[in-house]
């Protein structure tokens, strides 16, 4: 009989699952290094540290259960290559998240925490914590993935007006909630009275509330944040806050925590010490959840939170292995071309590629397209379900036959309101090198390079010259340039590889000078 080592306490109706189909022992105080390797699966909370060392050290290992959200404390980078799922539960705290951020939006509109603090300590203070009302006003929801469209839930239950923006929600999902879909982040900011925040922490969206975005939002606004402590700049906030500017802020999660910096001195702000997953629902559904992820695993299932790649047999992987970290480029690359929201993506395998089980290419694609987009880790199981969520249609095809290389792997990519896009590419050398093959209906050769610029333009001479001229001009290295036309010769494509991201003022100039659709792509 399997056997599952229980490293940290989890629910009484989990254990029992596991029970009921596995030899279960609830050991945590032996030292682990010296009983993982007896185990099949292992399942933790936060405090465990699952070192490379000590899953090098579990021989017997299928199976990591994370009775949580983070995977911080897994190398799963490790475990994927020891062929060890690792799965989380990240549902597990979508409701008490969002009644975590509803408490804090009640609390900050009424001084409940100033009042009560102040009538604990003896002063009757009725005058000066007067609040607002929360009917009628308008939250704004940035990040309308699964918690922040819970929480609108609840405010449109309380009688206000939601309005919310994620580039990577279909439509409908907003209809269906009753609340208004932003066209952008700056369109939020500039008619919320309470702000929330539930994107992911990328570096795109690292302090992407700051002194800018803060200006542009109403005078005596207030901001709520229960997702990760990062996504605001808190100096920034202190300013606004003691300026007037904001009229408040509830906080339950820091750049850095514990948290002692000066947010803790403005009477405007409350806070709370990272208690948004902090329920007893909350940390017994995390139980239950990893208990039926073990299962699956061990007996042949499907992973559903599975945070790592699937497992292919050694020779598959040793065909598809080096096309995955291509379909990712690729992914990346069509939905920037294409420039909106996808409503489509194709993933097409041309040539022996196409005898293999090519949905690791599918899911390596769909990384690339969500890439700082969603706040959860794609995987072969979840992407199908991530993209139907966002109101997108996944399709895989796979062809026999390969025109110009043996193998090609092409990404299609039609967005919201405009016109498919494609791209193609394939592998070269040992190494092996990524080169793109096609784009925009293209034939074209070039190696994919972390940094790239693509544009079309009337075929006409001296295009090549005023290019490299601009770019000289503005101190920027092209590292690599491909030219392709269409037969006709009336219009041209140009991809440049450079060495560094060139400036805003770059890319302003070449659209200035007639390259309108210019567009600057970071592949990694």
């Amino acid at each position: 009989m399997m056997r599952v080592l229980v490293r940290e306490s989890i629910a009484d109706a989990g254990i029992a699952l596991l029970r009921s189909k596995f030899e279960v022992d609830e050991d945590q105080t032996s030292p682990i290094e010296a009983i993982i390797g007896d185990y099949d699966a292992i399942v933790i909370r936060s405090a465990t540290k699952l070192t490379a060392e000590l899953i090098d050290a579990a021989t017997n290992l299928k199976m990591i259960g994370r009775a949580g959200v983070g995977v911080d404390n897994v190398d799963v980078e490790a475990a994927t290559r020891r062929g060890i799922v690792v799965a989380n539960a990240p549902e597990s705290t979508v409701v008490s998240a969002a009644e975590q951020t509803v408490g804090l939006l009640v609390a900050l509109a009424r001084n409940i925490p100033q009042a009560h603090a102040a009538l604990k300590q003896g002063r009757w203070e009725r005058s000066k914590w007067g609040g607002i009302e929360l009917e009628g006003k308008t939250l704004g929801v940035l990040g309308f993935g699964r918690i922040g469209q819970q929480v609108a839930r609840r405010a449109i239950g309380l009688g206000m007006q939601v309005v919310a923006y994620d580039p990577f929600v279909a439509d409908e999902r907003f209809r269906e909630l009753g609340v208004d879909h932003a066209p952008s982040e700056d369109a939020v900011l500039g008619v919320a009275d309470f702000l929330t925040l539930h994107s992911p922490l990328t570096d795109e969206t690292r302090g992407m509330i700051n002194r800018e975005s803060i200006g542009k939002m109403k005078d005596g606004a207030r901001l709520v944040n229960a997702a990760r402590g990062a996504l605001v700049d808190e100096e920034a906030l202190a300013e606004a806050l003691t300026s007037g500017k904001l009229a408040g802020a509830a906080l339950d999660v820091f750049s850095a925590e514990p948290y002692d910096g000066p947010l803790l001195g403005i009477d405007s702000v409350v806070v709370t010490p990272h208690l948004a997953a902090s329920t007893d629902e909350a940390q017994d559904r995390a139980g239950v959840i990893i208990a039926e992820q073990v299962c699956a695993a061990l007996e042949g299932g499907l992973v559903s939170n599975a945070v790592n790649i699937p497992i292919v047999d050694k020779a598959s992987l040793e065909i598809l292995g080096p096309f995955v970290p291509l379909a990712a480029r690729l992914g990346r690359l069509a939905v920037e071309l294409a420039g909106g929201r996808p409503r489509r993506v194709v993933v097409s395998a041309h040539g022996p590629l196409a005898d293999y089980d090519t949905r690791l290419l599918t899911v390596a694609a769909l990384d690339g397209i969500f890439q700082g987009r969603v706040d959860q880790v794609v995987n072969y199981v979840n992407a199908s379900l991530l993209a139907a969520e966002r109101g997108i249609t996944v399709s895989e095809e796979r062809l026999r036959g390969s025109r110009d290389y043996t193998n090609i792997v092409e990404v299609r990519v039609t967005p919201e309101g405009g016109e498919e896009v494609e791209v193609s590419g394939t592998t070269i050398g040992p190494e092996p090198r990524l080169f793109l093959a096609s784009a925009y209906g293209f034939g074209i050769d070039i190696e994919l390079a972390p940094d790239m610029v693509f544009f079309r333009y009337d075929d006409v001479p001296g295009v090549i010259g005023k290019v490299g001229t601009l770019f000289g001009s503005n101190g920027a290295n092209i590292a690599n340039m491909a030219v392709s036309r269409t037969r006709d010769g009336q219009q041209a494509l140009m991809a440049l590889s450079v060495d560094e991201p060139p400036s805003e003022a770059l890319i302003d100039e070449m659209h200035n000078v007639g390259f309108g659709d210019a567009i600057f792509i970071e592949l990694e």
